[in-house]
């Protein structure tokens, strides 16, 4: 629900002591916190990572208000489902590619062999930089599979099912608030959720339970996060 709902919601509880401002800070202020913590995980993952991009602008989904048009750049492991890395920016050129795919790289260490992608121009590129590039067999150090879905080449299915769940979530909200800085904690809080807080339906478990080895004493995963996060 938006945070005005949420608002809605707290009033019933705490009359005195709501707001819908309130509620964005906390997501704002939590998402960083705790990613801080989840950042510095350590993952056991599988051998492919999907990477794509999703375009926000006034017309569609959800977007800063009086921008135009803004990206969503994301990358997904295939066997734990685990959203690896992620960012909200305001294009989708090589740097910003670049820093998401260079941070999972960080995380997932030397476990990925396959990198997939959609057609976009900039990856191969990207990948060569980030990956390296071998002289003796004279190709780049993971495989680059590149899926054309214009061209009638399919779909990367699993990243683009999470897309479908981000877009259902964010189509709720009317706008961000402020700089790119809080959009991107906004989208780093559903990051969080996506990976601790839910269930993915076809694991029927949440991606951290085959990702990490981060366990929960209580059904209050969020409680528990800010308090790992502390420490």
């Amino acid at each position: 629900v938006s945070t005005r709902k949420i608002q809605e919601h707290l009033q019933a509880f705490y009359p005195h002591n709501s707001s819908h401002k309130s509620i964005y800070k906390w997501i704002i202020k939590y998402a960083k916190q705790i990613s801080n913590f989840t950042d510095n995980l350590k993952l056991d993952v599988g051998n492919e990572l999907q990477v794509d991009e999703m375009q926000y602008s006034r017309r569609k989904y959800y977007n800063r208000k009086g921008v135009d048009v803004n990206w969503f750049i994301d990358s997904i492991d295939t066997k734990t489902r685990f959203m690896v890395a992620s960012e909200y920016v305001s294009s989708r050129g090589q740097e910003e590619i670049k820093q998401v795919i260079k941070r999972a790289k960080q995380k997932t260490k030397e476990q990925i062999k396959i990198v997939t992608t959609d057609g976009l121009m900039v990856y191969p590129d990207v990948i060569r930089k980030i990956y390296g590039f071998s002289n003796k067999t004279h190709k780049v150090n993971v495989e680059h599979n590149q899926v054309n879905a214009s061209a009638g080449e399919g779909f990367n299915i699993m990243i683009e099912r999470l897309h479908n769940n981000i877009r259902q979530r964010t189509k709720t909200f009317r706008g961000f608030h402020g700089k790119i800085e809080s959009a991107n904690s906004i989208m780093k809080g559903y990051e969080i959720y996506y990976n601790f807080i839910t269930k993915h339906q076809a694991l029927n478990k949440c991606p951290y339970e085959l990702a990490t080895n981060l366990k929960f004493n209580s059904e209050n995963k969020w409680l528990e996060l800010i308090q790992l996060s502390k420490q």
